[in-house]
């Protein structure tokens, strides 16, 4: 089989898959049925036929807007159909058609969901990170950067570190300081990369939310006290890690002799 089929079809597989992540990324938070009611406009209610619902092509056809009442169809849409398949294009290029590839594939999806959600609403819905961690830790089993007792140490690693982080921020300012979201999501992430994962993921999302986190302050001219979503942040890392985890482990040892 040509590996440009391969390509090409995990592409147009990876819209489709992007534009289903849609549908759970706007209806999940309001527990809303992902299977029903069919697709339709937000604002004239009028149902999408399939030749108006194709992903990508149909947003650049329409011009971003609602063939009928010509709302505004979010920017959403339109990137999370595009950026789903070409993460899957990265981790086949990684891993190749295998059980990595497949698992991390679930994973991935499951962090795009996420990351829109907590974008948007500042929420990490418990419906995808909870059984999250009893699936990411089955999944120990069958790939080859972790295993599971590293997966189950990741769990409480992940889980912990923020937990106590949280815990400790909220007795000292009486505020708080870290979701409980975030909390389930880095015990999945540990789950499924594993306690050295789990702390990579922990550390660059730490970096790069705290110099993104200050330029947006800057830029919109706010106080420390804005509020930033973390589990962005966190997905980005864990993606991070999953690719090049021993390389940025490995850089991170030489750098520190």
């Amino acid at each position: 089989m040509s590996e440009w089929f391969i390509i090409s079809t995990l592409f147009v597989l990876g819209s489709v898959i992007g534009s289903f992540l849609n549908v759970c990324i706007v209806r999940i938070p309001h527990n809303m049925s992902i299977v029903y009611p069919p697709s339709h406009c937000p604002k004239c209610k009028k149902p999408i036929p399939f030749y108006y619902n194709i992903p990508i092509l149909s947003y650049l056809m329409l011009g971003g807007k609602c063939r009928y009442c010509r709302a505004p169809i979010p920017l959403q849409y339109f990137i999370v159909e595009l950026l789903t398949p070409v993460l899957l294009l990265v981790l086949f290029i990684h891993f190749g058609l295998s059980w990595s590839f497949i698992v991390s594939a679930f994973f991935i999806s499951a962090l795009i969901v996420i990351t829109f959600i907590d974008l948007e609403l500042h929420i990490i819905p418990d419906v995808i990170s909870l059984p999250g961690i009893p699936v990411c830790f089955v999944c120990s089993f069958i790939v080859p950067w972790t295993n599971p007792v590293q997966s189950l140490i990741g769990i409480l690693v992940g889980g912990g570190i923020l937990y106590v982080f949280a815990a400790g921020y909220h007795l000292l300012t009486k505020k708080e300081g870290m979701g409980g979201g975030d909390i389930k999501l880095l015990a999945m992430i540990g789950a499924f990369l594993g306690w050295q994962g789990a702390l990579l993921t922990l550390i660059l999302a730490a970096c790069t939310g705290s110099l993104i986190g200050i330029l947006l302050i800057i830029a919109k001219g706010k106080d420390f006290k804005y509020a930033i979503p973390f589990g962005p942040f966190l997905a980005a890392g864990a993606w991070a890690a999953l690719l090049f985890g021993d390389e940025l482990i490995h850089f991170y040892l030489s750098v520190g002799r």
